[in-house]
């Protein structure tokens, strides 16, 4: 059975495959997202490129990006041929870029015609087809209006959104910013999960830490981490330990610290890094998703430094990586 109760958000040259990797390592229960990837990178582009991923990286979902409802199914069937667990679209992106291309955040105004490229895909595929979007747009916080986005998408036969509690500003607002700028509105996502009992809402947006994601867990169904599971990646392995001890509430046991488990995330990886370093895979793509492994902890500026030398990395190979950690260990 699909369960959402922890994902990992799509991140644009964040979560490439190799940092997937890395995540599952860390969180067997994840459900991982890949980049956007837009209808034209797919068809028209290397489509291998995009698609290709370990299958330890199940359950794996491919988000895409676009707004033709043929162009999508063509890139869902394309996913779901590549064995992907799930079909994500993009309906929260904000991006200027991504507007001058007529999807992202900007479809949300249109929701006839998501729900056209819902069926399109649906029609594709038989894994589930999946949205991801925003309360609002631009400075309107009327709760009818993304009631009503998600009702017609409802009706479609879409059952999963997974929604950004934050709206959208479209004009004068860069990506980052609407990361952070736009007041979250929790209180809206919960309506949502009432007034759509039979849907799967997942939350995401402004969640910062391990206890406040566990109980959101608790009313929703499911969390999408995006940049805590970047800068603190250790917060995906405490909940997922908490998911696999069941936990309700935040245990100071289950979150602490476990050489042993890091020892092993750590030889997991090696393995990996050093069969992708030999297909020419350059290292500072490699461990840029360990970065912020050790964040908070004693030498964790020592080891972002050694990661992000490109001389070292370049002489070094994979195994700078275990000099590094061995460096951590020696104190």
């Amino acid at each position: 059975m699909a369960d959402w109760r922890l994902c990992v958000a799509p991140m644009i040259d964040v979560t490439d495959r190799h940092c997937r990797y890395f995540h599952r390592l860390l969180a067997p229960q994840a459900r991982l997202y890949t980049e956007m990837i837009t209808t034209g990178a797919l068809l028209r582009g290397d489509a291998e490129r995009h698609l290709d991923y370990d299958a330890a990286e199940h359950p794996v979902a491919l988000q895409l990006g676009g707004s033709e409802p043929d162009a999508l199914a063509q890139a869902a069937r394309l996913g779901a041929r590549w064995g992907y667990d799930e079909i994500n679209l993009n309906c929260g992106c904000p991006s200027e870029r991504v507007q001058r291309g007529a999807f992202g955040a900007c479809l949300m105004a249109e929701p006839q015609l998501v729900a056209d490229c819902v069926r399109a895909m649906q029609d594709a595929v038989s894994v589930p087809v999946t949205v991801k979007h925003r309360l609002g747009l631009d400075y309107d916080e009327s709760y009818d209006f993304v009631r009503d986005f998600v009702g017609v998408l409802f009706e479609a036969g879409c059952r999963v959104f997974i929604v950004h509690a934050r709206n959208a500003v479209l004009k004068g607002l860069s990506p980052k910013d609407n990361r952070e700028k736009p007041p979250l509105r929790y209180a809206e996502v919960l309506r949502l999960r009432q007034d759509f009992p039979d849907a799967v809402i997942v939350l995401n947006g402004g969640l910062a830490n391990g206890p406040n994601s566990l109980a959101w867990m608790q009313d929703l169904d499911g969390v999408m981490l995006g940049r805590a599971a970047w800068h603190h990646p250790d917060i995906l392995a405490q909940l997922n330990r908490h998911l696999t001890a069941q936990a309700t509430n935040w245990s100071p046991d289950l979150a602490a610290e476990q050489p042993e488990v890091d020892q092993a995330v750590l030889d997991g990886f090696m393995a990996y890094a050093e069969d992708q370093y030999a297909r020419g895979v350059p290292m500072h793509i490699l461990v840029r998703g360990l970065l912020g492994w050790r964040m908070g902890k004693p030498g964790a500026r020592q080891w972002r430094r050694q990661l992000s030398d490109p001389a070292a990395l370049r002489a070094g190979g994979p195994a700078l990586l275990r000099r590094a950690w061995d460096t951590l260990q020696a104190g």
